[in-house]
């Protein structure tokens, strides 16, 4: 991690956990639907894998990124 206090890190924003919650969802359901043989579900779980993807962008756009105006970073000590 760098020394520089106005680093914005990496990807601990509101908008990027957000994102990556709902793809390791979408991939567990995969995966336990895949197991269960149940198709629908597999193909759903893809679906909610392309949304957790879109989610990191949209949400940043609405300023919830970590140069977003929504975004108040953790002190850390």
């Amino acid at each position: 991690m760098s020394a520089n206090p106005s680093d914005p890190g990496e990807g601990h924003s509101p908008a990027a956990w957000t994102a990556v919650v709902i793809m390791l969802v979408a991939f567990a359901a995969g995966t336990l639907f895949f197991v269960l043989n149940l198709p629908i579900g597999v193909y759903a779980s893809v679906g909610l894998l392309i949304v957790g993807a879109l989610m990191g962008p949209i949400l940043a756009k609405a300023g919830y990124g970590v140069n977003g105006p929504k975004y108040v970073p953790k002190v850390h000590s």
